[in-house]
């Protein structure tokens, strides 16, 4: 059978729940692949769930939960790239725990994601992904959901001692709505 996979708002009594499964733990697998070159540290629990979770997850939802017959077990996200013109706007996915990968989640939640993105949040003409060289996992996704590359920038994203390049995947709302 099938698993059943969701995306949907965090609801405030599962801040606690979203630090313990995503954000614990900062040897987490996933923390080696999601931009490892910009040394970003994980939230404390606190701040997570007093001024990070709220922010981000409740008051102003860009963060929204994946979930596997209803447990939780990773985020999908927004930032718009311009700041606050918000012409140019950007998504995000993380399979927290890499027993995960492989099942398909992310190619089923980043496909709801983006749907509900073009038809509910924006009426923007693109949206797009970038990530980096190494992580094929993300580009093989990328491809998966119908995104195009649109862009490799050689050797600018440094990580243990080697060069990546960055790689830029979006869609026209034309083109997914088709």
């Amino acid at each position: 059978m099938q698993a059943t996979i969701e995306i949907r708002p965090v609801r405030s009594d599962e801040l606690t729940t979203l630090w313990q499964v995503g954000f614990s733990n900062p040897q987490a697998e996933w923390t080696r692949w999601n931009g490892p070159y910009f040394h970003d540290q994980l939230p404390s629990q606190a701040n997570f769930e007093t001024v990070i979770g709220p922010r981000d997850w409740l008051i102003t939802p860009r963060n929204w939960v994946i979930t596997r017959n209803g447990v939780i077990v990773g985020s999908v996200n927004f930032h718009f790239v311009d700041g606050t013109l918000q012409r140019w706007l950007e998504v995000g996915i993380i399979i927290f725990d890499q027993q995960h990968w492989g099942e398909h989640i992310g190619r089923r939640a980043l496909t709801a994601w983006l749907t509900h993105l073009f038809n509910d949040v924006t009426s923007l003409p693109h949206i797009g992904l970038t990530t980096w060289s190494g992580n094929l996992r993300m580009m093989a996704l990328a491809e998966a959901v119908g995104l195009h590359q649109e862009a490799r920038i050689p050797q600018v994203r440094y990580w243990q001692g080697r060069y990546y390049d960055s790689v830029k995947y979006g869609i026209l709302r034309a083109d997914w709505l088709k």
